[in-house]
């Protein structure tokens, strides 16, 4: 997904020009001197390799330092993946061909926020470089598919959908290219099933960056962050059944916060 990584390299550039523009002279939110010890946010993102939310609490410990614990769910898909569809199946559902697990990442971790360059009084731009870090687990659910088996009767050929969990071993796509298959992947099956099926993987992560907080009240957070995490996870998570199962991801990210500070 170069995509997402683009819209990073670019916000490094243009977000501080863009926010520090918007000057707001008729409020002051640093003149009087207030320090909102306590703040909470939420965020939403896209990162390289999918999208995720998160939802951080904190305290300022002073204006410069803050210490926060946050909260990520997100996607995170293989940067081999490629989404095709059986042209030879009315209505075919796209699927990634060879992914065997859907994999989603719950994060809890606890970090710093450092002051950078402070908010003039008009409210421009205040910069921060941060770090976090801590536990996650990889929640990894099985791929179902739909798949097309075929019988011929008087010369015509009929087809019976039959959703089932995608084996490497039995399911290939395209039986238009290998007619002496008796079946072939139609499409994708539900987001929900196996869902019970689900497995774990307990890792740990290191998160670095940048935040550019631009809004104008200082009571309220309106914030855009750049970064990049390392995910590690010590038993590899099968995603694509002809690769390496994954011991780690390196992301780069893009996400937006909006929030509130108080005492």
């Amino acid at each position: 997904m170069r995509f997402p990584f683009y819209i990073f390299i670019a916000a490094l550039f243009i977000i501080p020009v863009a926010a520090a523009s918007q000057d707001s002279p008729d409020f002051d939110t640093i003149a009087d001197g207030l320090l909102f010890r306590h703040e909470m946010a939420g965020s939403v993102s896209l990162h390289t390799l999918g999208y995720g939310a998160g939802y951080r609490i904190g305290k300022n410990k002073t204006y410069y330092v803050k210490r926060m614990y946050e909260f990520d769910f997100l996607e995170m898909k293989s940067p081999k993946e490629y989404k095709r569809y059986n042209e030879y199946l009315p209505n075919s559902r796209r699927y990634v061909y060879g992914k065997e697990n859907n994999v989603y990442i719950l994060r809890a971790g606890i970090g710093q926020q450092r002051l950078l360059n402070r908010k003039p009084y008009w409210g421009g731009l205040e910069v921060r470089y941060f770090y976090y870090g801590g536990p996650e687990v990889a929640l990894a659910k099985p791929v179902y598919l739909y798949i097309a088996y075929y019988t011929q009767q008087d010369l015509v050929t009929y087809y019976d959908l039959q959703l089932e969990k995608y084996d490497p071993e039995k399911h290939f796509p395209y039986r238009g290219y290998n007619l002496n298959q008796d079946c072939d992947i139609a499409g994708r099956g539900p987001f929900l099933e196996g869902i019970g099926e689900i497995k774990p993987y307990p890792g740990i992560y290191a998160k670095a960056g940048f935040n550019f907080e631009f809004g104008e009240y200082n009571q309220r957070i309106k914030a855009v962050e750049t970064g990049v995490v390392i995910d590690f996870f010590p038993k590899a998570i099968p995603v694509m059944a002809f690769n390496d199962p994954y011991r780690y991801f390196v992301t780069a990210y893009l996400s937006f916060s909006i929030g509130k500070r108080y005492d």
